[in-house]
């Protein structure tokens, strides 16, 4: 077998292994599409077993703004969640900064201390965190919650922005001083539009983290005023009846801001992981 053949064969099964795993990512999404335009009736007399709706329709996906408080669930959702996401930028960033240019005693064991921050179950934060919360009153406040998200992401994104800064030269900052600028006005003017890259693709690990996330949020928020999307889709349903159209719209509908982050993104987020894995 020639050459040509074989990189052909090694092609074509290349293409095949991947074309078999993206059908194994986006075969749930289509199901789940396919659940929310039916009706409950035909999702209940089928059993699942018909893929295709037999009456395809939207009006499920109308429906669900006027059977659920979701105008509120968003709100809930995006001001708690974007406010958290810039906080965890703004430290991040700076901590990142500091210890990328500065030496001091204690560094390396504080980096460490860090990544073991990561280590311990999210389950064990919930009691310190609600009694810290009760403590300030801030329990049932979209303050509380973004104050608790904010606190679990900074470590990491600390970590990812450190390293983001360390593949810029410190010559720039060095010039930059030399021509009057302090170390804040050189960060600001200086360094920070070069980790631009870093800096998206770190805002969108932040953001999917905090959108996604359920457990501190069914704990901290119990009011119905104060409950984020998460909780909202999940108590759409009891032990007795699932109403499966509606859950499977909401999903969608929670799905839609990371799919544009994604859609707009997507340059600056592949070029912000790869950024700094090598080090010249």
């Amino acid at each position: 077998m020639s050459k040509k053949k074989k990189q052909l064969l090694l092609d074509a099964g290349s293409y095949a292994v991947l074309g078999f795993l993206s059908l194994m990512v986006i075969l749930p999404l289509i199901w789940m599409f396919l659940t929310a335009v039916k009706s409950m009736e035909e999702i209940t007399l089928s059993r699942g077993l018909d893929v295709l709706p037999k009456i395809f329709s939207l009006e499920n996906f109308i429906k669900i703004w006027d059977s659920y408080p979701m105008v509120t669930y968003f709100k809930n959702s995006l001001i708690t969640v974007g406010s958290s996401t810039i906080l965890v930028i703004v430290c991040a960033s700076l901590c990142g900064y500091g210890l990328s240019r500065f030496e001091f005693k204690g560094k390396a064991s504080f980096l460490g201390f860090l990544l073991v921050t990561q280590m311990f179950p999210a389950v064990m934060k919930i009691v310190p965190y609600y009694k810290i919360l009760s403590m300030f009153d801030l329990i049932n406040t979209r303050t509380g919650l973004a104050v608790v998200y904010t606190s679990f992401c900074i470590p990491f994104c600390t970590w990812l922005m450190y390293g983001y800064f360390r593949g810029i030269p410190t010559g720039l900052d060095e010039a930059a001083r030399i021509d009057g600028c302090g170390w804040l006005r050189s960060f600001w003017e200086i360094v920070l539009p070069l980790a631009r890259s870093g800096i998206i693709a770190t805002t969108i690990y932040a953001f999917l983290q905090n959108w996604n996330e359920y457990m501190f949020a069914s704990v901290l928020m119990t009011r119905d005023a104060n409950k984020t999307l998460t909780i909202g889709i999940a108590q759409m349903g009891d032990a007795y009846n699932i109403l499966w159209n509606d859950l499977m719209c909401a999903s969608i509908l929670a799905s839609i801001p990371t799919l544009l982050i994604f859609l707009f993104l997507q340059k600056q987020l592949i070029s912000g992981m790869t950024s700094g894995a090598v080090k010249e």
